[in-house]
């Protein structure tokens, strides 16, 4: 018996993106029962790690940076097709939607993720080290993005509230196309070197030993497999949502937890893979995971709902409150000084655990 199981044990990573698919497919758009959210939430968990495997396949068959790179924007595909079904579905009611996923987004990966990673990788190996070229031009890249996008539509005029008008979103919606277009040009073509992983002497690491490279079939199962595993994660964390809702509310707690609480499920492959490479020392790798998918959730989100917008009825509310840019800014800076070195302590990581922290408080508490 255990002899015809272990083959099972062995390729759960091939079938659970599968089961996950299956299972989304019959329980999209329906009321699920508890019994059914404990099942849908137990294949949620195996479809993330069966993600962060098929990813790790992909990235080492074409090498970093383009690895981190196939993650991040996967992820954020999906992500951004599920913020514009809900902002479809939801009216009046959604139209804060977008700005909240993507603002939670920044803070999960420029706070939680970058901090998990700088404290994992000082205290296994007493300093993370990376390339501040790299890193730098990725921050800078964030910040421009967060800034254009979600800060100045509380101060324009055209339009009451923190709206853009239709030009102006046009205008923002083009530039984060651009803006993340170079970025990637940069990071995968002109200065591919600054954004792989190097050596306590500053040395780029071009190829990892610990294994021999997988054949392009294996590479292109698993790409095909990822895709399958990330749509089961987005589809299924919004299926257990009105459970999550429910709980919150029962809880006491404000509204904004929900959308954290999916954010986290839907950035949870990105975060194990990135403690992963932080653990192996590549500090590097970590940081483009964290970075590109805080780069993509808002180069990619902004352009969608802004074509959306044209026939989706409601308000599109971008703009962030006094608290939220203050954090906002807060991370910038906090950021900019801990990239600067090109290497971080415990101490900066635990700097920006403490932000991530004061953001889920503020969202529980505001």
């Amino acid at each position: 018996m255990i002899a015809r199981l272990r083959p099972f044990a062995t390729r759960w990573t091939s079938y659970v993106p599968v089961l996950a698919f299956v299972l989304l497919i019959f329980t999209w758009g329906r009321d699920l029962p508890g019994a059914v959210v404990a099942l849908v939430t137990l294949i949620l968990a195996g479809a993330v790690l069966a993600a962060v495997h098929h990813a790790e396949v992909v990235a080492h068959r074409v090498g970093e940076p383009f690895g981190s790179l196939v993650l991040a924007v996967a992820v954020t595909i999906i992500e951004v097709a599920l913020i514009v079904t809900l902002m479809a579905d939801g009216g009046d009611k959604s139209s804060t939607l977008a700005r909240d996923t993507v603002f939670a987004a920044v803070m999960i990966t420029c706070n939680g993720i970058v901090g998990l990673c700088l404290l994992v990788a000082s205290l296994r190996h007493r300093t993370a080290v990376f390339n501040p070229e790299g890193t730098g031009a990725a921050l800078a890249t964030v910040a421009t993005l967060a800034t254009l996008s979600l800060v100045l539509p509380t101060f324009t005029t055209s339009k009451p509230g923190p709206e853009f008008s239709s030009v102006q979103l046009t205008f923002a919606a083009l530039s984060s196309l651009i803006l993340y277009g170079l970025f990637v040009t940069t990071q995968t073509v002109r200065h591919r070197d600054y954004f792989l992983p190097i050596t306590r002497l500053g040395e780029v690491i071009t190829s990892d030993d610990h294994a021999d490279a997988p054949s392009k079939r294996s590479a292109l199962i698993s790409l095909g497999l990822l895709g399958l595993a990330l749509i089961g994660v987005v589809g299924l964390a919004k299926g257990v949502s009105p459970t999550i809702e429910n709980g919150v509310e029962a809880a006491g707690l404000h509204h904004a937890v929900v959308g954290v609480v999916i954010a986290l499920l839907v950035l949870l492959p990105e975060t194990i893979a990135a403690l992963r490479a932080a653990r192996r020392d590549r500090v590097q790798t970590s940081l483009n995971l964290a970075l590109g998918s805080a780069m993509a959730s808002i180069g990619l989100t902004i352009p969608a709902v802004a074509l959306a917008s044209i026939w989706l009825s409601g308000p599109l509310v971008l703009g962030l409150g006094p608290t939220h840019m203050v954090l906002l800014a807060l991370t910038v800076v906090v950021s900019s000084l801990t990239v600067v070195p090109g290497r971080a302590t415990p101490l900066q990581g635990g700097v920006h655990l403490v932000l991530f922290a004061a953001y889920l408080e503020l969202a529980i508490n505001p």
